[in-house]
């Protein structure tokens, strides 16, 4: 069913165990995407298959544009792609664009949640 997961940068993609599920999840086959509101695009590992960064595209979240615009990006459609952000305004954006999101409060509750959704061992 999902063919794709996405995830903020601050406050979420900064902590060092989420790197590793964003890992995880591109070695099982899943697209990876980077979607944040900052102005400017972040230093980030090799591991996105699409970094869409506010300042540069010109939408922001939690305008349904930029979820549109970043599975665009991902060859794929929101009801494909799970997001995960830490500020609930922005998942219920995602929701709102189709997207199933999650709202990341602590690592061990957002890794549960999208191993369970996407099916598959995302932690060691």
């Amino acid at each position: 069913m999902y063919e794709a997961l996405v995830v903020d940068y601050a406050g979420v993609f900064t902590d060092p165990a989420i790197v590793e599920v964003v890992r995880a999840a591109r070695a099982s086959g899943l697209r990876t995407a980077l979607l944040s509101n900052a102005e400017r695009r972040p230093l980030v590992p090799d591991v996105f298959d699409a970094v869409v960064v506010s300042g540069e595209v010109g939408v922001a979240k939690p305008d349904t544009a930029v979820y549109e615009l970043v599975a665009e990006r991902l060859g794929t459609t929101p009801d494909r792609c799970v997001f995960v952000d830490d500020i609930a305004r922005y998942v219920r954006g995602a929701a709102a664009a189709g997207m199933t999101g999650v709202h990341h409060v602590t690592v061990e509750s957002t890794v549960d949640e999208l191993e369970i959704l996407l099916g598959r061992k995302l932690s060691a």
